[in-house]
């Protein structure tokens, strides 16, 4: 069965240009023209990816994005941005998107994005039944599930696949570039911020005090380390 992907975007053009790529592509698409009917459709439709524009009438893209995070929805999200605007971008992410694209772009680069997002997995299939014990922490692949001390974590599917990837790499260093590659599956042209808004949504939600982490910790002028322990 085909992914299905939420265009979001009040612009007819772009609209029919990204439905037209992405079903070129193999997608089940459908679009919304407004936040407020977006909002509507996911609730009453699973959908596995939504492409979201920032800027919408009624209920922005932003505050879709924080909507839908605070009701802890798990579906992906890519949002698209004007160019040069980076505060946007970043408070996009921050907002618990997982990836952006910034306006014009071209369709190509939408569709391999949409494609990195959609991966479950880019390195390797899950391996069914298999967990990760990291101290009090633990990671569930076949439930897609994470506990901390016993009380269930609530991530977005970027925010695991982020920890996934920290844990199977426990107690060794990982640079931002190596995780954009493995992680988010493509070359972001050295966009790190990507790397560090996911490290800090991580932090608030498995550290007890986030801003002295005990396990996720950063490598000054590297990257970052998963420490084991009790902590």
């Amino acid at each position: 069965m085909a992914d299905r992907v939420l265009v979001v975007d009040d612009e007819e053009p772009i609209r029919k240009l990204v439905e037209y790529n992405l079903a070129q592509a193999g997608y089940d698409v459908t679009v919304a023209e407004n936040g407020s009917v977006a909002l509507e459709m996911v609730h009453q439709q699973r959908y596995d990816l939504l492409i979201l524009d920032l800027m919408l009438p009624g209920i922005g893209g932003m505050e879709l994005c924080k909507r839908l995070r605070q009701e802890q929805a798990k579906i992906p999200i890519i949002m698209l941005t004007a160019r040069g605007e980076e505060i946007d971008r970043v408070l996009g992410l921050e907002m618990g998107a997982d990836d952006y694209v910034t306006k014009p772009f071209s369709p190509r680069e939408l569709v391999a994005r949409a494609r990195a997002v959609l991966r479950r997995n880019p390195e390797e299939p899950a391996n069914p039944g298999a967990t990760i014990d990291a101290g009090p922490l633990r990671l569930d692949l076949e439930k897609y599930e994470v506990t901390m001390r016993g009380q269930p974590v609530e991530l977005t599917p970027r925010e695991f696949e982020l920890l996934h990837y920290l844990l199977k790499h426990a107690d060794r260093v990982v640079s931002r570039d190596q995780l954009l590659d493995r992680v988010w599956g493509y070359e972001y042209a050295g966009d790190t911020r990507l790397v560090d808004v996911h490290i800090s949504h991580l932090r608030d939600k498995i550290e007890q005090d986030p801003k002295s982490p005990q396990h996720i910790k950063t490598v000054r002028g590297v990257g970052y380390k998963f420490v084991r322990g009790d902590a």
